[in-house]
């Protein structure tokens, strides 16, 4: 699986996000949190740079999937595909080098870079506006597709008719319920975080993929991870175990590291 693309999560957590792909010729990212030193560090350490990006695509516009932009559009820029609602944060932000670079869609859209055609599809988050991506190509005469789902509260039929079918999936695995509950978050931050505009639990995680499993999908990225209410190892065991009869590949995003099907 995967022999003729590359599907990386550089890091994934509440510090920072950035996903790479790259396929027949051409790569991009799925978002670009932390820096643009920490970005172009973790894109060296998988053999790559940022000039060899085509294009950038931004799930919504927090801050832990955007903070790189601004430096990354002075220094290397390159188009930034990016829904209006998420780029009016950066028309308060007039100075900004991203404006030279995004390219704002009002609706869902789908871009064709080089071979590869990307699919905005939305995701319920409390944001301006939210989406995941599908990334399809044709590879020895099949077509391919991979996808990119994180930061939602509830998995949507949007998601999975987006996801379905996809070879590979990079989806959110957020938190531990009872770590959450007993953790030592505000009541009002635990409140966000569980509601339909918040982040996938383990146990919802475990559910997509189990659907996703059943529909086509081999390969599995756990991202978003919350180092504050999950581990790694809780949320590969839930997963892993609902996945127990079925032939996947199931990996756990890091956020210092990037982690690779």
């Amino acid at each position: 699986m995967g022999k003729n693309y590359r599907l990386v999560a550089l890091y994934s957590g509440s510090r920072g996000n950035a996903t790479y792909f790259s396929a027949k010729g051409t790569s991009i990212l799925i978002d670009a949190g932390k820096s643009a030193s920490a970005l172009s560090s973790a894109l060296k350490s998988i053999g790559s740079s940022i000039d060899e990006i085509s294009a950038v695509f931004v799930t919504h516009e927090h801050c832990d999937h955007t903070s790189a932009l601004d430096v990354i559009s002075k220094k290397s820029p390159r188009p930034i595909h990016i829904m209006e609602g998420s780029a009016q944060l950066f028309d308060r932000r007039p100075d900004s080098f991203v404006h030279n670079a995004m390219i704002r869609h009002g609706e869902l859209f789908s871009e064709r870079i080089g071979e590869l055609t990307i699919k905005a599809f939305r995701t319920s988050h409390d944001s301006r506006m939210s989406v995941g991506y599908r990334i399809e190509f044709e590879d020895g005469g099949e077509n391919v597709a991979v996808g990119v789902a994180t930061d939602m509260g509830y998995v949507s039929d949007e998601v999975i008719e987006g996801l379905s079918g996809c070879e590979a999936v990079v989806i959110e695995a957020n938190h531990d319920v009872e770590m959450l509950k007993e953790g030592r978050y505000p009541y009002e931050l635990k409140k966000r975080i569980l509601s339909r505009k918040g982040h996938l639990s383990n146990t919802d995680s475990a559910s997509l993929a189990l659907t996703l499993a059943d529909r086509g999908t081999k390969g599995f990225i756990l991202a978003h991870l919350s180092e504050e209410n999950n581990r790694p190892e809780i949320a590969y065991d839930e997963i892993s175990s609902v996945l127990a009869d079925v032939d996947v590949r199931l990996a756990v995003a890091t956020p210092d590291a990037p982690v690779e099907l």
